[in-house]
């Protein structure tokens, strides 16, 4: 028998996106209803940022001290990978989500356990795990949050072959003795840094000419060097054309071009992601299952009056953060949509604007060393018509970061718009780097110019004193 509910507010996909729709919605008094098929707190609770960075951490503390003398020697033995691997199953909550349960539940929000999807406008049929059918109307929007998927490439002998996606390498329960890594972006060189250091022999193996290719190329260069130093192999220009796994058990044997042959007790695909929106009904609006969802600065996609989507789906910017930020503007935009109040849509950086997605998104690589950036990398306002100048310093030459660790190795780039002296970017690459990215985010997003950047004085010694440098490289032209 089916249930027919009404709520304000539909949302598909309860991950943190999700539930800070929710929470902004329930906030303005909005009836919503959350519909989630998994966990309740998404990929990043469980197989994303929390246990990746859980694995990471004592990886990049251990780096840290071996670098500082007096206490490089208490470090110099193995991680205690069963340990590590104790702390990460506490920080993914053992991959249960009553806490999530229960803090929806204290926000009023009402959660469906089931596959949700669209059955024409404004209407979510849910289909629960025991045989519930539930029918729910959204009076004013219904949101899209169901996030995205890791992507196997079409390669001979790949499907059935067992391979690791970014799920299976941060909720593995133990070390592979050699591990193979397919891809150079985020997720392979952050598995390549955290399994390495737990014990496996780790072959990274890149399409491309280097690592990170869509931050500056030195960042790239800094974060290869640090993975060769701790024993793992990169190969660039390399392409894997066939897989061979006999039932999926066992050694996995890569086929590269040229015929050469790389064999791992595991291999992981870390070569891209793609919508979970093929089986959301999205055919009974007139949209194409499978795809990326197009939105507007509100979050509203395009051509519709009450669809939005936000987080991975709409392919603006796939990272955590920047969904939760696409939340609370749609959230907002909802609430005031639905009050009648009109939007400020005049206002680039109003309330009602997602205007970071283009101008101030924030990444941070939490290799070893760290990677960080925010906003537009040279090569890429150049190409956007600005007429720039990066300004460069090593982070080396700073004195805080001698203190931070002996032989510190960083380098840091502010990307100036000459004709409005603001910062369009801001890279950095070494150890301690992710700290320092909050304050080159505002910069950026707050468009400060250059002349009262100079009355932000960093504290002495810290590594955030190569603001300072960087500000005098640039008036030294």
């Amino acid at each position: 028998m089916t249930q027919a509910v009404e709520y304000d507010v539909v949302v598909l996909g309860a991950g943190p996106v999700g539930e800070n729709v929710a929470d902004r919605t329930r906030a303005a008094g909005l009836s919503t209803a959350v519909v989630e098929s998994e966990l309740l707190g998404g990929d990043c609770s469980y197989w994303a940022c929390m246990p990746s960075k859980a694995l990471l951490r004592p990886v990049i503390a251990r780096a840290d001290a071996r670098r500082l003398p007096g206490l490089n020697g208490a470090v110099q033995g193995p991680l205690d990978t069963k340990a590590v691997l104790a702390r990460r199953d506490e920080q993914a909550s053992h991959w249960k989500d009553d806490g999530q349960l229960a803090w929806l539940d204290s926000i009023g929000a009402r959660v469906y356990r089931g596959k949700g999807a669209l059955h024409g406008p404004r209407k979510v049929v849910v289909y629960g795990p025991e045989g519930e059918h539930w029918s729910l109307t959204a009076r004013h929007a219904v949101v899209v949050s169901t996030g995205s998927r890791a992507v196997l490439p079409d390669i001979p002998g790949l499907a059935g072959a067992g391979a690791w996606t970014s799920r299976e390498a941060t909720s593995a329960r133990e070390a592979p003795g050699r591990l193979a890594i397919v891809g150079g972006g985020v997720v392979g060189v952050e598995m390549a840094t955290a399994w390495q250091a737990l014990g496996s022999k780790v072959t990274l193996l890149v399409r491309g000419g280097g690592l990170l290719p869509r931050m500056e190329p030195f960042v790239g260069a800094h974060v290869a060097e640090g993975l060769k130093e701790a024993g793992v192999t990169i190969r660039t220009d390399t392409e894997v054309t066939g897989v061979e796994r006999p039932g999926g058990k066992g050694p996995v044997t890569l086929v590269l071009g040229g015929g050469e042959r790389v064999e791992a007790d595991e291999v992981l695909f870390a070569t891209g992601r793609a919508p979970r929106t093929d089986s959301i009904g999205l055919e009974t609006v007139g949209l194409e299952p499978g795809s990326w969802l197009k939105v507007d600065d509100s979050c509203r996609v395009e051509g519709s009056q009450w669809l939005y989507a936000v987080g991975d789906v709409n392919r603006r910017a796939l990272l955590t953060h920047q969904g939760k930020y696409q939340a609370r503007i749609a959230g907002d935009v909802i609430a005031a949509r639905a009050q009648a109040v009109p939007l400020m849509e005049s206002d680039r950086w109003g309330a009602h604007s997602a205007t970071a997605d283009h101008a101030a998104v924030p990444q941070v690589v939490f290799t070893d060393p760290e990677a960080a950036a925010v906003g537009l990398s040279l090569a890429e306002a150049e190409q956007a018509g600005h007429r720039v100048r990066a300004v460069d310093h090593d982070l080396a030459a700073v004195a805080g970061a001698g203190l931070y660790a002996e032989n510190y190795r960083g380098r840091a780039r502010m990307v100036v718009d000459l004709d409005r002296e603001i910062l369009l970017g801001v890279t950095f690459v070494g150890a301690g780097v992710g700290e320092l990215l909050h304050s080159a985010t505002i910069a950026v997003a707050g468009e400060v110019p250059i002349d009262r950047l100079w009355h932000a004085v960093p504290s002495y010694p810290t590594i955030s004193e190569v603001w300072l440098r960087l500000l005098e490289n640039y008036r030294a032209g």
